[in-house]
């Protein structure tokens, strides 16, 4: 089993840089990995269009580099996704629309093994990560499933609400909050900025630092050194980079804007 990049940073204490990618082609894979900056690319399947050949080769194409990786998954069925993302090689999972203790415990349980010590309900299987028949149900599978980083998202008023007790479910490794759909759970739709949305973020870091989880920050591509400096200050020592549709539509509207007003002259 290849060995988890992210969970080796985390296991150290290191700083960790990801990137999230809307597109499944593996040429873009590649390319963050020829970039030799990023400790991992997560694939955003929540929002993507995708089957499950396009998982398998997400993984193939993060293995030709010492990257790892990581699949947002749906709301549901967010246990069929999870295991077979991580059965076509996606070493770690990001779970979306956490609301209670509950949804905690199953997001955990869907990925550990099914052993007697861990109590997941992760099985054997013939998939891509385990080389179809190689490690089918070995002692290597039942540890890389147990090594795979779980991720939730802090982002609905019911997850803020009882933060204590999620935060306090054992195997949860990292929490990022989600300023949109938090928002959007108070009443507060777009008002991402609001003092409300900006305390309770606060608030998420905070908590998942006591509690000893890692707090993921997600980078809009807009910060100063100064504000990244801040969560720094604060404990964060884990962000991600702005996803490639992102990139792409900033970079075209500044550069193509600019070039238009220099047309416009003649």
């Amino acid at each position: 089993m290849r060995k988890n990049r992210l969970r080796e940073l985390i296991k150290n204490g290191l700083p960790s840089i990801g990137t999230r990618v809307l597109s499944p082609w593996p040429g873009i894979v590649e390319i963050i990995g020829h970039t030799g900056e990023v400790d991992y690319v997560e694939f955003l399947g929540q929002y993507a269009s995708w089957d499950l050949h396009d998982l398998d080769n997400f993984a193939r194409a993060a293995e030709l580099f010492p990257l790892s990786s990581m699949m947002k998954v749906d709301q549901e069925p967010r246990g069929f996704i999870a295991q077979r993302a991580l059965g076509s090689g996606i070493q770690n999972i990001l779970f979306t629309d956490v609301r209670t203790v509950e949804d905690a415990q199953e997001c955990v349980r869907i990925v550990k093994p099914e052993t007697p010590e861990l109590k997941g309900i992760h099985g054997c299987h013939m998939r891509r990560d385990v080389g179809y028949v190689l490690e089918a149900g070995s002692a290597e599978y039942a540890k890389a499933m147990d090594d795979a980083v779980i991720a939730i998202m802090i982002e609905k008023r019911g997850a803020v609400d009882r933060l204590e007790e999620i935060l306090s479910v054992q195997g949860i490794d990292m929490v990022q909050f989600g300023p949109a759909d938090y928002a959007l759970s108070i009443g507060l739709p777009g008002q991402w900025s609001h003092p409300t949305v900006k305390d309770a973020h606060l608030k998420a870091i905070k908590k998942a630092l006591e509690k000893g989880i890692r707090p993921r920050v997600e980078l809009t591509g807009k910060e100063d050194q100064r504000q990244i400096g801040e969560y720094i200050d604060l404990g964060v020592r884990d962000f991600s980079l702005p996803s490639d549709v992102v990139i792409v539509y900033e970079w075209l509207k500044e550069n193509a804007g600019t070039l238009r007003k220099t047309l416009s002259k003649i």
